[in-house]
């Protein structure tokens, strides 16, 4: 594969998974029943191309310590595929990509698109900073969610506030078992995670994590009126962090790799759950 699309993620498609899968079950919530297909379009686009150029800024700012890390060593930077100044320009045209996408969305969610890659742009280098680098993704990741609602709305909602929060507390659980898998290796060069901030505490914290994001779901699912297909969806998701844990239990490289990639099917089952509720709903009608 070309090094610029392996620099993008392109080969690696479980980051984006994680990010379209909420943000298409938030743009159908607000929809109230399947969106119109030119916001399923953008939509998609926009998380393919920000998620690569998230990709592309992490490991630019990670340039001098990727090389020191046995999951990130053969990175395209550090190995001397792609140098410095390619990585830039790299992400300033998939930013311009969406950037584009941008015009064709109502002003309250170009505004939130604003800050949203103000936040994105600075993650990567909140890890040299402060042990909660995961929060910050938290909020670049779940901010699809809101602009979402927005480009239905023209407004932000209660519900919507609570799915941000939820998919935040979710973004926060699944980051720190990706950190957990380079935690020896960050302890040794200095880099920060809530991985070694909660210690011996992490899957504790995880699974609190876990289960205040189910219980935030669950308030949006009240606030929307929602009743049986979307708690299907629920209870797999509760099916699916219990499985994540034992894969956690013995906190083995392999394990929590394995938990943090399970995670694309949470956001599927919130997906599916919430296609589900409006199904059984037209039926019923």
């Amino acid at each position: 594969m070309h090094p610029y699309l392996e620099l993008a993620r392109l080969d690696r498609p479980v980051g984006t998974l994680l990010l379209l899968w909420p943000t298409l079950a938030a743009l159908c919530m607000a929809a109230q029943g399947i969106p119109p297909l030119h916001l399923v379009i953008i939509f998609t686009l926009g998380t393919f191309l920000m998620r690569s150029a998230g990709c592309v800024i992490n490991d630019y700012a990670d340039r001098h310590v990727d090389g020191s890390v046995e999951r990130t060593r053969n990175r395209p930077i550090p190995r001397g595929a792609v140098t410095e100044t390619e990585a830039l320009l790299l992400f300033a045209g998939l930013a311009a990509g969406a950037g584009i996408l941008l015009l064709f969305l109502n002003t309250p969610t170009k505004l939130l698109a604003l800050a949203g890659l103000a936040i994105a742009g600075i993650y990567p280098f909140m890890k040299r900073w402060t042990h909660l680098p995961q929060v910050i993704l938290g909020a670049a990741f779940s901010w699809g969610l809101l602009m979402a609602w927005t480009s239905i709305h023209g407004e932000l909602s209660r519900a919507a506030g609570i799915l941000f929060l939820a998919s935040l507390l979710w973004i926060v659980a699944y980051d720190t078992m990706y950190a957990m898998v380079d935690r020896e290796d960050d302890l040794k060069i200095g880099v920060k995670s809530t991985a070694i901030l909660f210690g011996n505490l992490d899957l504790l914290i995880i699974a609190i994590l876990q289960a205040t994001t189910l219980l935030s779901l669950a308030l949006a699912g009240g606030l929307l009126q929602y009743s049986h297909g979307y708690y299907i969806g629920l209870t797999a998701i509760a099916g699916l962090f219990f499985y994540q844990q034992r894969l956690l239990r013995k906190r083995e490289r392999a394990g929590c790799f394995a938990a943090f990639k399970n995670n694309t099917w949470v956001g599927f089952a919130l997906l599916a759950g919430t296609l589900l509720e409006f199904a059984i709903n037209r039926v019923a009608a």
